[in-house]
């Protein structure tokens, strides 16, 4: 059992706790140091899953839907509400459960269940997702090359009821009108200046008074007005079917070349990212609400021109850097920021998405662009060139069916429903608060706050959030007799599947109170250290970002002494005698990793690799985002199979391989005597076939994990003293370092750094967490 627990920790529910039995108040909790959290992916794929095609019985109070958890009462037909207590009747078309005759919903081990949500209209007419693609020409001969073949198969693998958009833009936006076949047909847009929705609608033909009668029919049997799922026929003109639109685009794509702006020698290209992303936001505001819609912008340089700008067009000015934004010597951020924060909100209510993909040697303005894509769920790839596979193949894996597909959906809601006592703080993640006040709102506000529900206008099989809890002061609760020893909480997600569909994912999920000031032992058997570290690793994220001169790791070493010197087992002031049990051993390791990692240490990596990062962080399941923190790292040699190696560079020798996967990028990495064996060709040679498949066995692995993940990771292929070794180097424990270089063995390598190694972490650890 344990081995198959270990192999799907998140289960049916999808759900992961920092904590898995909670204790009763607030002021214990707080002793806990982690905070009670839970990380939910809200529509992964479970093939245990059941759907049922009716819509779900909700509570007449706290509208809680029904679930295995509820009590019901057979001969009256009411069921109790586990959240509130509320007795309500089961409506006529439930008369004939039983105890032998259960509803799906209420199947013991069905604790996730979807309902199909009845369409309201003609089953034909499911709305068809919207594609508008933006994308930068200024860039050289060779990255445009790229881009448009990229852009071609995009357009390929799009299903053709899919209606799509393009707009191209430099120092001027250019909507293209695809309705038009017979000549191509352009409206431009300034760069320089901020245009208001109404403006947008108003140029292109779409505003209240300029409407132009559309085609007539266009073969569609809908009411009259309605073409083609829009209100108004005029958008049709710039959104159409994949399937009508593929050979005009792809004419279209041939013929557009790099943006003919003459730019000044010194200068950078003038680029209005800003002014393209907004009119694209106008044109779908355009849209029948309740359309999912996706901006899909493709951008190869900083926005110089007009809002959003992130610097000037003079090349002596370089981007601002980490440490230009603590000084506050970057005049263009605030204004930036402000600019696609007032755009997320525009999009949110829209419903639509802003996705990202950024493909430059410097920065094009992610860490700006961060709170529209984030607001909105949208997808971020960062690569350093439109010809690198990280770009081409995520591009690639955004669009594909089958079941290599993302399976993104649109129009996401969360509704959280939980016990008296629980209140919810916030939540980190792919998402906007819907500000829908209730008694479960916390005082105190984590990340997206002050909310029972959020939007998630995009989500995927994989996309994950986490929920911050806090629990109620009051004690009264406590009197014995009335104390319920089970907290419930439950988690509503609806959502339009890829088809159009409207589905609710409900998952019920339950876990024990304890009473901790009697006994911490129940409470160490139930702590998830995993998800803890990932927990305080997207905490202190959040608040590098929001608080100022916040030390991320004072305030890290400060959580960890706190919680050895509560659930360790020592004698006072001996730390010899120091021990930690089982569930928080690896906890220190993480911490150390996550001290290390990009996450904190924002030093060698600029503000739009920082966000980017997080944004990545902040939306992926548990287990991802440990390798992030804590990378993992197998030996391979001749002598014995594949397995786990320490992170160290105790590991690294001369005939090994080693892969190191931190998950943005995976490394391959060739001791010295293997690298020379292969430089000889010795794989070539028929006697020497182990070797060959020793030398491949790695790149097999590396190919498994590529296929799995989104973005695409970056792959290097080094050897141990090569250039690029230091990408394995920065990520393993310096426990031999020119200090102690004179103790190693042959063939190993050391780390040329002045950082503590984790041996030197735990001393010290050990010391301040016995100290009376």
């Amino acid at each position: 059992m344990s081995e198959m627990a270990n192999t799907d920790p998140e289960g049916i529910d999808g759900v992961r706790m920092t904590w898995n039995v909670w204790p009763r108040t607030k002021v214990e909790a707080s002793k806990c140091v982690i905070p009670l959290a839970a990380c939910i992916a809200p529509i992964r794929f479970h093939t245990d899953i059941p759907t049922l095609p009716y819509a779900p019985l909700r509570c007449k109070t706290c509208s809680a839907v029904l679930n295995p958890f509820s009590r019901v009462d057979f001969n009256a037909k009411i069921w109790i509400c586990p959240f509130c207590y509320q007795r309500n009747h089961f409506p006529p078309h439930y008369t004939l459960i039983s105890e032998t005759n259960l509803p799906g919903e209420l199947y013991p081990q069905y604790t996730t269940v979807q309902y199909s949500l009845p369409h309201d209209s003609t089953p034909h007419s499911l709305p068809a997702p919207v594609f508008v693609f933006v994308l930068d020409t200024c860039m050289i001969e060779e990255e445009m090359g790229y881009v448009k073949s990229a852009l071609k198969q995009a357009i390929g693998l799009l299903p053709d009821n899919a209606l799509v958009g393009f707009i191209s833009f430099g120092t001027q936006v250019q909507v293209h009108e695809l309705g038009f076949s017979e000549l191509s047909k352009v409206y431009v847009f300034r760069g320089s200046k901020e245009i208001s929705k109404d403006q947008i609608l108003e140029q292109l033909g779409l505003g209240s008074s300029g409407r132009r009668p559309g085609p007539v029919g266009g073969g569609y049997n809908q009411p009259k007005g309605v073409q083609n799922g829009f209100p108004n026929s005029g958008v049709t003109r710039f959104l159409l079917p994949a399937s009508e639109c593929e050979y005009t685009l792809d004419a279209l794509l041939d013929e557009l070349q790099s943006d003919q702006w003459p730019v000044p020698p010194g200068n950078r290209s003038s680029r209005c990212t800003g002014v393209a992303v907004s009119v694209a936001a106008g044109l779908l505001g355009a849209c029948v609400a309740g359309t999912g819609a996706r901006i899909v912008a493709l951008v190869g340089g900083p926005c110089t021109e007009g809002p959003g700008a992130i610097v000037s067009k003079d090349l002596s000015e370089p981007v601002r850097s980490h440490k230009d934004l603590d000084k506050d010597a970057a005049p263009y951020f605030k204004k930036a920021v402000k600019f696609y924060d007032s755009l997320a909100k525009q999009l949110v209510s829209q419903g639509h998405v802003l996705d990202l993909f950024a493909s430059a040697l410097d920065q094009v303005g992610v860490a700006e662009m961060k709170v529209a894509i984030e607001k909105t769920g949208g997808l971020v790839v960062l690569a350093e060139s439109f010809g690198h596979s990280v770009f081409k193949d995520s591009f690639r894996r955004v669009f594909e069916q089958g079941e290599q597909s993302l399976g993104l959906c649109f129009n996401g809601t969360l509704e959280i429903n939980c016990s008296k006592d629980i209140k919810i703080q916030g939540v980190i993640g792919p998402c906007t608060s819907l500000e829908k006040k209730g008694p479960a709102v916390a005082d105190t506000s984590i990340g997206e706050g002050n909310t029972t529900a959020w939007k998630m206008c995009s989500l995927d099989r994989s996309t994950c959030l986490t929920v911050f809890f806090d629990l109620s002061s009051s004690d009264q609760s406590n009197t014995p007799g009335t104390v319920n020893p089970q907290l419930y909480l439950q988690f509503l997600t609806s959502f339009q599947n890829p088809q159009g569909q409207m589905m609710l994912r409900v998952t019920t999920i339950t876990r024990r109170w304890i009473d901790s000031s009697v006994s911490s032992e129940e409470l160490v058997q139930g702590f998830d250290q995993e998800t803890a570290a990932v927990v305080m690793a997207r905490k202190t994220s959040l608040k590098m970002e929001t608080e100022e001169s916040f030390d991320a790791t004072r305030w890290l070493d400060r959580g960890l002494i706190r919680l050895c010197s509560k659930f360790g087992d020592y004698r006072k002031d001996d730390p010899a005698s120091f021990t930690l049990n089982p569930c928080f051993s690896l906890f220190p390791q993480f911490m150390f990793n996550l001290r290390r990692s990009q996450f904190v240490q924002v030093f060698n990596n600029s503000p739009d690799e920082t966000a980017y990062f997080r944004m990545l962080l902040n939306r992926e399941n548990i287990t991802n985002a440990a390798v992030m923190i804590q990378p993992s790292l197998i030996s391979y040699s001749f002598n014995s199979l594949p397995q786990p190696a320490l992170l160290d560079v105790a590991s690294i020798a001369a005939d090994r391989i080693l892969l190191l996967d931190s998950y943005f990028s995976i490394v391959i990495f060739h001791g010295m005597t293997i690298a020379q064996w292969r430089n000889m060709g010795y794989q070539n040679q028929q006697e020497h076939l182990a070797f060959g498949q020793l030398l491949q066995a790695p790149h097999d692995d590396t190919q498994m994990i590529i296929r799995e993940r989104f973005p695409v990771p970056r792959l290097v292929v080094c050897d141990q003293h090569g250039s690029q070794a230091r990408f394995l180097l920065a990520k393993l424990n310096p426990s031999a370092t020119y200090n102690n270089a004179h103790e190693m063995a042959a063939g190993s390598d050391v780390i040329f750094t002045d950082d503590v190694s984790l041996q030197v972490f735990f001393e010290h650890l050990q010391r301040l967490a016995v100290q009376s």
